[in-house]
């Protein structure tokens, strides 16, 4: 009814179409069986016409009667040609091949046709996990949240520190999905790592600003991580092992060409060298992670298919019996296509995830826990209205519960007491629905909205305070009692114009609430910050960003480039007031200030995306700030995460047929921070004596990685029946990577501290830490 009343509205209601015919189906991997989503189906008889394949591979095309030939194409595998006759409706299901050839063992190429100027999306990162393999990284651990970070927009939070930035936003305003469950901490080791393991995973979109309205809950980004389906015409099994981490995926058919499972683990080990070492100490220390993906779909029939998948890891870190420090992250999806007719495509999913940490001092006797925990249901469908109109619309609701400060006594000599955490429930709810719209062969529009609610919901205490954070007043909610609700809607739509087939100019504007917050101090981000719901106090965060970019393809397409800038406007910000209690703190609203922010900024990217030489160069100029009545007498700050040069180089260079060098190079200059401006003596004691929020920089950052990988051949020579020899490709391949992180052994600054000077009583010294040197790591990778 929704989608009916709004297509009305528009005038775009679909005219009798008695002379059309539609032709839909799937595009899958031939080798695999898996789905190929992105994957163009064009007419060659009419230029310019064609379809993307959805997320799971589903394309509808409606035409006039006739004979055409359709052309599919997805990176990395041959084009396919299918002849089809339209005098009624079609179903096909189509499989591409990947390309064969030592030749391609890693090739980077454009989005297909072009995609990255012709479609209405910007300010989007996709990546394929094939592309990153011999992008170095530390540890030799192929991330593609690190990859990620190299790109214009997005920045590394720094080194030993989980998250990452977009466009000035922080940690926690991004929506971090796998497989449609949120990831609430994405990193393992601190941020060394991220949860997700390349070779569990199909590929990763980034949307940093235009959010179609599908996607909501956040306010700076969506990452969008799928799951590999694995393979339904063969069991295959592949892995690696590293000098600190090992990992193996073992894949197949449940029954062949209609259902498959995906089972992939790894686990770091340093933990055991520890344990060779004389001291006590290290030898009783723990030090690791581990994960495991799992996923499994059945097709019960032409129109429908079940997909399961789940996640589960865990940090595990003990120094000795002195204190121990854990957290991890479980998901589920279950998932049900639906195709009802050539035109209507839905799925429905019903998601689990949980976040929770402990960190317990053994010898203080007590333990900190903190956890929150989703339960998510969504409805979406697609409908290709018409050859110029593809309609989206659905409904999602996620019942949150929180549990934000946990204080446990570990033995009955405990020195705290118990402060048993009070469970926080909110419900919040969205309705969206958006239309793709192509007015001509220059320009295409995307257009939507979405209606969001939240719901905060007892049993609850709920605490009044005063401008001080001193209690004023208490109320006592009942279980399911509403406390209190906000109501939104949130706009969207982008636009793309193309001056010619290899030129295009394109502009967005989205508005997003975010109802759950991250409380984290002025200086770092780690997993003991705690989540908090939207509630009388806290409102709902709101974001209003407008971008406009140009996009062009150079040397016959083997250079893409883009230029971007964006605006970004923030309401009821949230940060602790100065002189905030963080950590054991049961009253953290008391401490809590509103504001506003600003982020705005360029954003470049050149791409090689074919030959021997491919990698991309990505430079952003940006700035964020902040404004709160009770910081800095309520003047206009620069934001922690406010950098204002960040230079990216990345390359990737098959100098032989089985070799490949990579190489990446980072600069960003330093981060805001808070340092002290002076000193005092209080009763014989030297006091910092703190004048503003974030007035110092962080030293400049940069840093160089090398890496070799040489990779086996894939190809071997047998002889056939009629005694020739032919090529024929290897069950088992392999290859070995050296990677070098920090080649010219940078001391870049992790924290910089402030002491009295031993050397020089009475002085103040800065001591600054870095956490790494030259880091080597050797990889050996194997499929079979």
């Amino acid at each position: 009814m929704i989608a009916l009343t709004l297509l009305l509205l528009l005038g775009i209601a679909s005219p009798a179409q008695d002379s059309k015919f539609t032709v839909s189906g799937t595009v899958r991997d031939g080798s695999s069986g898996e789905d190929l989503p992105g994957a163009t189906v064009l007419v060659k008889q009419l230029p310019g016409t064609g379809a993307y394949a959805n997320e799971y591979g589903f394309f509808s095309l409606s035409l006039p009667a006739g004979e055409y030939d359709l052309i599919i194409r997805f990176v990395g595998f041959d084009p396919l040609e299918q002849s089809v006759v339209l005098d009624q409706d079609r179903r096909l299901n189509l499989e591409l091949l990947p390309e064969g050839g030592e030749d391609n063992l890693v090739v980077i190429e454009s989005e297909v046709e072009n995609e990255e100027i012709t479609s209405s999306e910007m300010s989007v990162v996709k990546i394929n996990p094939k592309e990153i393999e011999s992008v170095p990284v530390i540890f030799g651990e192929k991330d593609i949240m690190k990859t990620i970070q190299l790109f214009p927009g997005v920045q590394a939070a720094g080194e030993g520190q989980a998250g990452f930035n977009v466009r000035g936003g922080s940690a926690d305003q991004n929506l971090i999905l796998l497989d449609e469950a949120p990831v609430y901490n994405a990193s393992h080791l601190l941020g060394f790592f991220s949860v997700f393991n390349s070779d569990a995973i199909r590929d990763v979109e980034l949307l940093k600003g235009s959010l179609p309205a599908e996607y909501g809950g956040r306010l700076s980004s969506v990452m969008d991580v799928r799951m590999r389906e694995g393979n339904n015409k063969e069991f295959k099994v592949n892995g690696g092992i590293g000098l600190i981490a090992s990992r193996a995926t073992v894949e197949g058919p449940i029954v062949k060409e209609k259902g498959s499972f995906m089972l992939s683990g790894r686990r770091t080990y340093a933990d055991l060298f520890l344990k060779l070492s004389s001291d006590s100490t290290l030898n009783n220390t723990q030090l690791y992670f581990y994960d495991i993906n799992a996923k499994t779909n059945y097709q019960l029939g032409q129109n429908d298919r079940i997909f399961l998948s789940g996640y589960f890891g865990r940090d595990e870190f003990a120094f000795g019996d002195d204190f121990s420090f854990g957290w991890g992250n479980a998901t589920g999806t279950l998932r049900w296509n639906h195709i009802f007719n050539e035109k209507l495509f839905s799925n429905t999913s019903l998601v689990f995830s949980n976040y929770n940490y402990k960190f317990a001092v053994n010898q203080a006797g007590f333990s900190l826990n903190s956890t929150i925990r989703d339960w998510t249901l969504k409805q979406d469908y697609q409908f290709y209205l018409n050859q110029k109109n593809t309609l989206k619309f659905g409904l999602e609701a996620i019942y949150h519960t929180f549990i934000p400060n946990e204080i446990l006594s570990e033995n009955d000599e405990g020195l705290f007491n118990e402060v048993e955490g009070q469970e926080q429930y909110g419900l919040e709810s969205a309705l969206y629905i958006s239309n793709e719209q192509k007015i001509n062969n220059r320009l295409t529009l995307n257009y939507g909205v979405r209606l969001t609610d939240f719901a905060a919901l007892g049993a609850a205490t709920v605490y009044d305070y005063d401008t001080e954070g001193n209690i004023t007043d208490t109320t006592e909610y009942a279980s399911g009692e509403l406390i209190t609700n906000y109501f939104n809607l949130e706009p969207r739509a982008s636009a793309v114009f193309l001056l010619n087939e290899n030129n295009s100019i394109k502009g967005s504007y989205a508005r997003t609430n975010q109802y759950v917050h991250l409380l984290s101090n002025s200086t770092t981000s780690t997993p003991t910050d705690i989540w908090v719901p939207s509630s009388e106090r806290i409102k709902p965060q709101v974001s209003d960003q407008f971008a406009l970019g140009y996009f062009t393809s150079v040397l016959d397409r083997e250079v893409s480039l883009s230029a971007e800038v964006y605006y970004k406007n923030l309401r009821n910000v949230i940060d602790y007031r100065t002189g905030a209690e963080v950590l054991l703190n049961p009253q953290v609203e008391s401490d809590l200030v509103f504001g506003q922010g600003r982020a705005y900024g360029l954003e470049l990217l050149a791409r090689k995306n074919k030959g021997k030489l491919t990698g991309w160069v990505s430079y952003t100029l940006s700035r964020s700030e902040r404004q709160f009545d009770e910081i800095n007498q309520g003047t206009w700050f620069a934001a922690r995460q406010d950098r204002t040069h960040d230079i990216s180089v990345v390359g990737m260079y098959k100098f032989a047929p089985r070799w490949e060098l990579g190489l990446t190079w980072v600069y960003y200059t330093g981060n805001a921070v808070t340092f002290p401006s002076g000193k005092y003596t209080f009763n014989g004691n030297t006091v910092s004596y703190y004048t503003e929020r974030n007035g110092y920089r962080m030293p400049d950052y940069h840093r160089l990685d090398l890496g070799l990988t040489r990779y086996s051949r894939t190809t071997k020579l047998e002889t056939d029946d009629d005694g020739n020899e032919v090529e024929v490709p290897k069950r088992f391949t392999s290859n070995w990577n050296l990677s070098v992180y920090n080649a010219y052994n940078r001391k870049n600054a992790y924290s910089i501290d402030f002491r009295e000077s031993t050397t020089n009583p009475g002085t103040t010294e800065a001591v600054r830490l870095a956490l790494f040197g030259i880091v080597p790591s050797l990889t050996f990778n194997f499929s079979f």
